[in-house]
């Protein structure tokens, strides 16, 4: 065993067992041994130094580190190390060359197995260290899903937020101690599974009970929804941005899949509704200062269960100093405050973030290209005219819309 080697090694729910006589030899051997408690309370007969893992991943990078070469180290795992495991953090922290990793069998694999389903086609997530609420997405578009738990989000906590943002028809399976003599699997579903309680040590499987209709119901195009779609505060045209123009803007926007996003005149929430889809797992504020607007949105967004969109009722700049540093910043209605308002999202906007102005008139679009420069940013100018044809007797004409300009600014720096 080398002193210039970490050794990260997965342990299964029999503990000892479930390692071969080499890994058992080499844990035994070790001097440093890092792990939670319950995994290395499975190996009572370590001679060696005991260090536990809880909410000190920073001290324990820092104390590997500094013994590496000094002294022969492992790092004990759940399952397997590269599977929402810790192997990832530490990897990242201190580079892969110093680490071997002796996988074991992933607990969510033996869930799976346990229950009897295929989990190829599954989707995985975890909820550790994060808000319970990041997943209600990815239930929402999967069918087949593989929850990590802990002891604050347990089942029943996941159960409680899906079902408050309207997420249910999903068969639960809960598979607690696996491996152990304690094993449970426990068959439910969402209702009922929000007022269990299991044991800190599981894992929770969902599958849609009628996927074909699950998905049919919810399946919205990442780009592009009808404007018909939307409620809007007027039958014809109202506050909304119309589907060319939208997707051209959040192109400009550059979104990442944890982006966040200000959504300043948020008007019918279109922009807001569609950039949740593009950044599932990130947040967008809807920002709207009328209160029937306002009203609107949240019909929207139940309508398209766009979960992680918050909306904000106020006339900006006022209330943006409350909210998370943008990745991007759309401002589709200034309320007569872009000054103010460029002040701000200029200041707050992460490095790499973009912010995208539309306006439709001459005097506007001189006013964001000028704002944005004497802030720093370039200004790309993009103009979109746009006709839709429409029936006419039994001919077909084209219907302009009004032309929108679309700014979209970023740092000189960057560009």
């Amino acid at each position: 065993m080398s002193k210039d080697k970490v050794y990260i090694i997965g342990v299964g729910g029999s503990g000892a067992s479930s390692l071969s006589p080499e890994m058992r030899q080499l844990i035994n051997q070790t001097e440093l041994i890092f792990g939670g408690e319950r995994l290395l309370n499975m190996f009572p007969s370590i001679s060696g130094q005991k260090v536990t893992i809880r909410h000190n991943l920073t001290e324990v990078t820092e104390e590997i580190k500094a013994n590496l070469g000094r002294k022969q180290m492992v790092v004990l795992a759940s399952g397997d190390p590269n599977f929402y495991g810790i192997a990832k953090y530490l990897i990242s922290k201190l580079g892969k060359d110093i680490f071997e990793i002796i996988s074991n069998i992933s607990s969510m694999q033996l869930a799976f197995a346990k229950i009897k389903e295929n989990w190829d086609d599954a989707t995985f997530t975890s909820v550790h260290s994060r808000p319970i609420e990041d997943i209600i997405k990815t239930v929402q578009s999967s069918h087949k899903i593989g929850i990590f738990t802990d002891e604050e989000h347990t089942p029943a906590a996941i159960a409680r937020v899906l079902l408050a943002h309207g997420v249910d028809g999903y068969k639960a399976y809960v598979c607690q101690e696996l491996g152990g003599e304690d094993e449970m699997l426990i068959e439910t579903d969402l209702c009922s599974l929000s007022q269990m309680d299991f044991s800190p040590l599981n894992i929770l499987i969902l599958l849609r009970a009628k996927p074909e209709k699950a998905e049919a119901e919810f399946c919205y195009p990442l780009l592009g929804i009808p404007d018909e779609q939307f409620y809007k505060r007027r039958p014809k045209g109202g506050l909304i941005t119309k589907l060319e123009v939208r997707v051209v803007s959040l192109a400009k926007m550059c979104l990442a899949d944890d982006s966040v996003v200000w959504d300043i005149g948020a008007g019918s929430g279109a922009v807001s509704i569609e950039a949740s889809f593009l950044a599932r797992k990130g947040r967008v504020f809807a920002i709207e200062k009328n209160s029937e607007d306002v009203a609107i949105i949240r019909e929207n967004l139940q309508n398209f269960r766009a979960s992680n969109v918050q909306v904000v009722q106020t006339l900006a700049p006022d209330g943006l100093g409350d909210l998370p540093d943008p990745t991007a910043v759309l401002i589709g209605g200034s309320g007569g405050q872009m000054e103010g308002i460029l002040d701000i999202a200029c200041l707050r906007l992460k490095p790499g973030g973009r912010i995208v102005i539309n306006v439709v008139t001459l005097e506007n679009l001189n006013a964001a290209v000028e704002g944005l420069k004497v802030r720093g940013f370039t200004a790309e100018v993009t103009l979109i005219n746009i006709a839709r044809s429409q029936d006419i007797a039994n001919l077909t004409r084209l219907e302009a819309l009004n032309p929108v300009f679309v700014i979209t600014g970023r740092r000189e720096a960057e560009s």
